[in-house]
């Protein structure tokens, strides 16, 4: 890294650490992920552990994996947390799956934070949305801002890969982690969002995971079809004829009929790239 860049994540950070202190108490929407145990973590540093507390949601479209991580980040830097259930599922608007999805699952959850805010006497609900959220589709950014949650590391402009070299300097295990957002965003939009369904996605991943160490996973949800997508590094290794049997007999033991494989390779908001070609051809 340059030294001009590393002066420029440098400020990014400062301004990052006035901003929480200008909170003075806050709720952080705690998935457990690289941004939101970047933020947890600096909040806890600059407030103390009697004017943070991390909040994870949890329901059938959040994954056991990223539950996991989210226990093991608040165990390793002592961060009060607290689990809560959401039920976003109940929602037929949110279960109907269309493109503005993801505004009725955070609706529920930003509600339920901002309840935790009051019953504590905390002073605002912290969300972990980075910079680089701004330039995808997030229907998530709207009910956020209805309900006066705020996004600090998007405010101060630190990126992804900002995130993740702050988080390595601090020694938070989540640095290199992949991206694991929630289960309903593998479904394609227009298939209804199912309990049944999302498990099936959580076990299919989690057949592969343990079949190779994959660098991005997703498996999309097209009905009986599984479309995975993996990092186009590890495209080529899928040519080997014991892998690829492997990864086929995973996915039908996980409730898939047909497997393909995309050859454009894991990139983020993958689903959202046909909203993108109807806003060009309206």
């Amino acid at each position: 890294m340059s030294a001009v860049a590393s002066t420029a994540i440098e400020s990014k950070e400062r301004a990052l650490r006035d901003v929480l202190r200008s909170c003075e108490s806050v709720v952080i929407g705690f998935s457990g992920g690289v941004d939101s145990s970047f933020l947890a973590s600096v909040a806890l540093d600059e407030l103390g552990r009697d004017r943070v507390i991390a909040v994870t949601g949890r329901s059938p479209s959040y994954p056991e994996v990223q539950y996991e991580m989210a226990l093991n980040v608040a165990r390793s830097v002592d961060l009060p947390h607290l689990e809560i259930d959401t039920h976003e599922l109940d929602d037929p608007d949110y279960a109907a799956n269309a493109p503005d999805r993801c505004y009725f699952c955070k609706a529920e959850l930003y509600q339920r934070l901002v309840k935790v805010m009051h019953e504590r006497g905390f002073k605002v609900v912290l969300d972990g949305s980075n910079a680089d959220d701004l330039d995808d589709h997030r229907p998530g950014l709207v009910a956020a801002r209805e309900l006066g949650v705020r996004s600090p590391l998007q405010e101060v402009g630190l990126t992804k890969a900002e995130i993740r070299t702050l988080s390595k300097r601090a020694g938070l295990p989540t640095w290199e982690i992949p991206a694991s957002p929630c289960l309903a965003s593998r479904i394609a939009y227009g298939l209804e969002v199912t309990p049944e369904r999302l498990r099936a996605i959580e076990e299919a991943e989690a057949r592969l995971r343990d079949l190779h160490p994959w660098r991005e996973l997703r498996v999309r949800y097209h009905g009986d079809l599984a479309r995975l997508e993996v990092a186009p590094e590890d495209i080529e290794s899928l040519t080997e004829a014991r892998l690829r049997e492997r990864v086929v007999q995973a996915l039908k033991q996980a409730g898939f009929s047909h497997a393909c494989l995309d050859l454009q390779g894991y990139r983020r908001g993958a689903l959202n790239e046909s909203l993108s070609r109807e806003g060009a051809e309206a």
